[in-house]
C-alpha cells in the first residue's frame, strides 16, 4: 500500500519543505472530503488520488500539480465546491481541478455526447494549463492499473477509450513511458488472449537473445570509449502492444517483428551524438534509407534523437537511437519534463522545444473547437490529429512543413493559412500541376494557386486528412450555405410581395417582430435562412405578415412576377435529375425542406405531382444574363462500329461541351445506346450539339432524356 508518507519521501528529494507541506495539507483536505468513500477494491478512496500524485511525483512535477492531483475528484465526488479550493490552495490549483472534473451535472441527450463534451472541456482547460491533461493521464493510468476489478464489458470499454484517445494523447505530448504502459494495459484488457500469446512468445525468445544483446552492447561501449566518448548504452525493451500493432499494421509474423535488437546511446551533447553515429556506423554497416535525423527536424511532439538501423554479424538488425540526457528525459516524459528543469538551466532547451510543439498543437485544437459543429465532431477531429506519422514537405520559400502521412494538397494549403485553403484552385508540386486531392510525399515542394473569389468545394471533404482542414471546410461551407440561404430567402419573399407591389424593405419592424415572435426566431436573418432552405414556405410567411391581404395573394402571378434563376444561387438551388432543366426551358420550382428550391421542367412527370401541393411550388423563369453551365441528359443510338464512342465524344468536344458521364449498352447486334450527361449553356447550345451529331452517318437517333 502506497501511503502519503511514501509520497512525501519522494517529494522531499526535489521539493522544498514548505512545498511538501502544501501537498500534505491537500492530502488532509482530500481525505476529509472523501471520508467514508471507497473504491471497488474496498480500499479508502483517498488512496487513488495519492497514487495519481505518485505518478506525477515520479515525473518530478511541481507542487501545484500534486495538490491538484490529490484534489482532482473532490468537486465531482464530494460536497466541496471550487470556491473552497480557491480559498485554501489558490485560484491556480482550483482551475486545474475544475479542468479535470467531468460534467456530471449537465444534461446531455446521450452518453456519447456527455463523454465528448467532457473531453472537449478537458482539452480547452488543457489549453490554459497543460497540467490538466497530465493529471488526467495519471488518473487514467492508475485506473488502468486497477482495471481487473471491473466487469469484463466495462473493462473493455475503458480499455478501448484508453487505446483510442488517452494513449495517443500521451504520445502526442511525447510521454513515452506513460504511453507504453497505457497501451500495454489497454491491450491486456481489450485483447487478453492475444496479450498472453505475445507475452509468452516474448518470454520464450528472450532467453535466446541475452548472449547476443550482451555482445552487441559490449562492442558498442568498447568502441565508443576508444574514441573518448562518454556514453551510456541502454537496451530498449519492446512493448507488447507495439509488437502487436506492428504485426497487424504490416502483416508480419512475430519472429519478423521481434528479430530486431534495439539500443539507446545517451551522450553529453549534440555534437557527440553525430560523432557517435560515425563510430556506430564503423562497427556495423547501416541499412540504406533507414537513417532519420530527428535532432535537426524534431517530431511534432518535440521528440529528438538520431535513428539508424544496422546489419549485424549475428544475422539480425540492430536499431540504435542516439540522444543527449535532456533529449532522453523529454523522450521519456515529454511535456512533463518541462517541470523537471528550472528556468534558465542550460539543459532546458529540449523541454522548451517540447513545450513549443505542444503549444502549437493546442493552438490548433483551440481553432478546431471553434469551427466544430458539436462536441462529438470535435472529439472525432482530435482523434484524427492524434496519430502523427509525419511527411515533410517544403513551401516555395524553402520552409519545412510537417503534416500527417496521408495528408493532401488541401491539407497543406490549410496548414499554411486558412485563407489559402479557402481560396485554393490548383497546385504545383515540383513544377508539375497536380490535382488538389494528391497525397503528399517527403521532400516535395508545393505551390498553391489561389483565386480571391474561390470557395471550398464540398467534394474536398471526401479526401482531406487533417482535422484542421476538415473543420475549416465545413465551417466555410456552412457559412456560405447560410449566406446563400439568406440571399435566396430575400428573393423568394420579394417574389411573393410583388403581388402587393412592395418589397422586404417596405416591411415595418412591427410586422417583422410579430412574425419572429410567432415563429420563435431571434433575427430576421434566421427567418430568411429558413425560407431560403425551404423550411418555411414563402407564401405562408407573407400570409402571416399580411393576414388581411389573402385575396390579393391568391391571385395568379402576372408576367414579371416569376422568380428569376441565374444558376449562381449556390447550394440552395438544385436541378432535378429526372429532367435536367437548362436555360430557355419552361421551369417551375418545388420547395424542398432543408434543400431550398428544386427546379424541374414543366413537362417533367414529377412536376405534375407538385401541382397538387400548390403552396410548395413556385413560378420560375430563367434570367437573361446567365453565365453558367448546366447538366443535360442525351441518348444517342448508333451503329456498331470500331471507335464510334471516340468519334461521338470528339464531335461533342468540338461543340464546346464537356462530357460529365457516359453509359453504353447494346440494343441488339447492330445498334448501341450511348447515354451522355453533358454540360451545356442553354437550349441553343444543346440544339447545336444535336445538329453536329446528326450529320454523322453512324448516328441513328438522338433524344433528350
Amino acid at each position: 500500500m502506497f501511503l502519503i508518507s511514501d509520497l512525501c519521501k519522494i517529494l522531499s528529494t526535489y521539493l522544498d519543505d514548505d512545498k511538501v507541506k502544501m501537498v500534505y495539507d491537500a492530502y488532509l483536505f482530500g481525505a476529509e472530503a472523501h471520508e467514508g468513500q471507497t473504491r471497488m477494491t474496498g480500499e479508502p478512496y483517498i488512496y487513488h488520488p495519492i497514487a495519481v500524485a505518485r505518478i506525477l511525483a515520479e515525473m518530478r512535477m511541481d507542487e501545484k500539480s500534486l495538490v491538484a492531483a490529490i484534489l482532482h475528484d473532490v468537486i465531482e465526488d464530494t460536497d466541496i465546491i471550487k470556491e473552497q479550493i480557491v480559498e485554501k490552495f489558490g485560484y491556480e490549483v482550483a482551475e486545474i481541478v475544475d479542468g479535470v472534473t467531468k460534467l456530471n451535472h449537465i444534461h446531455f441527450d446521450n452518453k456519447q455526447e456527455a463523454k465528448a463534451e467532457s473531453f472537449r472541456k478537458m482539452i480547452l482547460a488543457m489549453v490554459n494549463d497543460l497540467r490538466v491533461i497530465l493529471i488526467k493521464l495519471a488518473d487514467r493510468l492508475h485506473n488502468m492499473r486497477t482495471l481487473g476489478i471491473m466487469r469484463p464489458d466495462k473493462a473493455r470499454r475503458i480499455a478501448a477509450e484508453t487505446l483510442e484517445v488517452y494513449a495517443p494523447i500521451a504520445n502526442r505530448l511525447g510521454m513515452n513511458i506513460m504511453r507504453h504502459e497505457l497501451e500495454d494495459l489497454g491491450f491486456q484488457a481489450y485483447y487478453p488472449m492475444r496479450y498472453r500469446a505475445i507475452k509468452e512468445a516474448v518470454l520464450k525468445t528472450r532467453g535466446h537473445q541475452t548472449a547476443i544483446v550482451k555482445k552487441i552492447q559490449t562492442a558498442l561501449e568498447t568502441n565508443l570509449h576508444k574514441e573518448n566518448i562518454n556514453c551510456r548504452v541502454l537496451g530498449r525493451e519492446k512493448h507488447l502492444y507495439s509488437i502487436y500493432h506492428k504485426m497487424q499494421d504490416k502483416h508480419l509474423k512475430f519472429s519478423e517483428v521481434y528479430d530486431v535488437y534495439a539500443f539507446r546511446l545517451v551522450v553529453d551533447n549534440v555534437d557527440v551524438c553525430y560523432r557517435s553515429l560515425g563510430v556506430v556506423h564503423a562497427i556495423y554497416k547501416p541499412i540504406p534509407g533507414k537513417f532519420k535525423d530527428y535532432i535537426a527536424i524534431p517530431k511534432v511532439n518535440g521528440y529528438q534523437s538520431l535513428h539508424t538501423i544496422l546489419f549485424s554479424p549475428f544475422g539480425v538488425h540492430i536499431e540504435v537511437q542516439l540522444r543527449t540526457q535532456e533529449m532522453h528525459d523529454v523522450a521519456e516524459n515529454g511535456i512533463a519534463a518541462h517541470w523537471g528543469y528550472k528556468e534558465g538551466e542550460d539543459n532546458a532547451n529540449g523541454s522548451a522545444i517540447a513545450q513549443s510543439k505542444t503549444r502549437e498543437w493546442l493552438k490548433g485544437l483551440l481553432e478546431l473547437q471553434k469551427t466544430s459543429g458539436n462536441p462529438i465532431e470535435f472529439l472525432e477531429s482530435v482523434k484524427v490529429d492524434l496519430y502523427p506519422d509525419e511527411v515533410y514537405v517544403f513551401t516555395p520559400n524553402g520552409d519545412i512543413m510537417k503534416l500527417p502521412r496521408g495528408a493532401t494538397i488541401i491539407d497543406f494549403a490549410y496548414a499554411v493559412h486558412t485563407d489559402i485553403g479557402n481560396t485554393a484552385i490548383a497546385a504545383i508540386i515540383n513544377k508539375n500541376h497536380c490535382p488538389l486531392s494528391t497525397q503528399l510525399k517527403n521532400g516535395q515542394t508545393i505551390k498553391i494557386l489561389t483565386a480571391s473569389d474561390s470557395t471550398p468545394n464540398p467534394a474536398w471533404l471526401n479526401f482531406v486528412y487533417t482535422a484542421k482542414a476538415r473543420s475549416n471546410i465545413r465551417s466555410m461551407l456552412k457559412n456560405l450555405h447560410q449566406e446563400e440561404a439568406v440571399v435566396f430567402g430575400v428573393k423568394l419573399l420579394n417574389k411573393c410581395l410583388s403581388k402587393l407591389q412592395i418589397s422586404i424593405d417596405d416591411l415595418s419592424q412591427t410586422r417583422i417582430q410579430k412574425v419572429l415572435e410567432d415563429y420563435h426566431l431571434k433575427t430576421f436573418d434566421d427567418l430568411l435562412t429558413q425560407v431560403g432552405l425551404g423550411n418555411r414556405i414563402p407564401q405562408l410567411v407573407i400570409r402571416h405578415l399580411f393576414p388581411d391581404q389573402s385575396d390579393t395573394l391568391d391571385e395568379p402571378c402576372k408576367k414579371g412576377q416569376s422568380l428569376n434563376i441565374k444558376g449562381t444561387e449556390g447550394t440552395v438551388v438544385h436541378y432535378g435529375r429526372c429532367c435536367h432543366p437548362i436555360p430557355d426551358d419552361n421551369i417551375i420550382g418545388y420547395i424542398s425542406s432543408g434543400r431550398g428550391i428544386v427546379i424541374h421542367t414543366r413537362t417533367c412527370s414529377n412536376a405534375k405531382e407538385f401541382y397538387k401541393q400548390d403552396q410548395k411550388w413556385i413560378d420560375l423563369e430563367w434570367s437573361h444574363d446567365i453565365n453558367a453551365e448546366f447538366s443535360v441528359s442525351l441518348r444517342v443510338v448508333v451503329e456498331h462500329r470500331k471507335g464510334v464512342l471516340a468519334i461521338i465524344a470528339s464531335s461533342i468536344s468540338d461543340s464546346e461541351a464537356n462530357i460529365e458521364h457516359v453509359v453504353t449498352s447494346n440494343l441488339d447486334d447492330q445498334l448501341s445506346s450511348l447515354d451522355f450527361i453533358l454540360s451545356v449553356r442553354n437550349r441553343q447550345h444543346l440544339a447545336q450539339i444535336m445538329r453536329n451529331l446528326r450529320i454523322l452517318d453512324m448516328v441513328k437517333t438522338i433524344t433528350r432524356l
